[in-house]
């Protein structure tokens, strides 16, 4: 199927095409919702302080992804990011092993993986003394 100019596809349903966004600004929406589809918008920055500041200037925080040739960096920004998961140098994070699940409005708790287990207990603490 092929797309139109506004890059939805033809045919029954809604689709629309992968689309990459370059030269976004720093107020565009597209930065601050949560897309549930596939657009990529580009933003490349040249402080790392900013570029971390500016992820997470949102209201969601389910996925997060870094792409560096620099792992000491890619590790520490990583660590900094407000969501659920990080994806460094990979683009698919889900793993039925991992835990999965966002912060902020993107979610509480996480499902999957040993975290997942933990929503079907409950923890009791009793203290003592002999």
């Amino acid at each position: 199927m092929l797309a139109d100019e506004s890059g939805a596809v033809g045919g029954p349903g809604y689709f629309y095409s992968p689309t990459e966004l370059t030269h976004v600004p720093a107020t565009a929406p597209v930065l601050r919702e949560e897309i549930f589809g596939p657009v990529a918008p580009i933003v490349a920055f040249d402080v790392e302080g900013e570029t971390v500041a500016a992820a997470n200037d949102t209201d969601y925080g389910l996925v997060s992804y870094v792409y560096t040739r620099d792992l000491s960096r890619g590790l520490r920004v990583s660590e900094a990011l407000d969501a659920g998961m990080i994806g460094l140098n990979r683009g698919i994070v889900s793993d039925p092993a991992a835990p999965f699940g966002g912060t902020k409005q993107s979610g509480l708790a996480r499902e999957g993986g040993y975290e997942g287990l933990l929503e079907y207990t409950e923890s009791k603490y009793i203290a003592t003394c002999w």
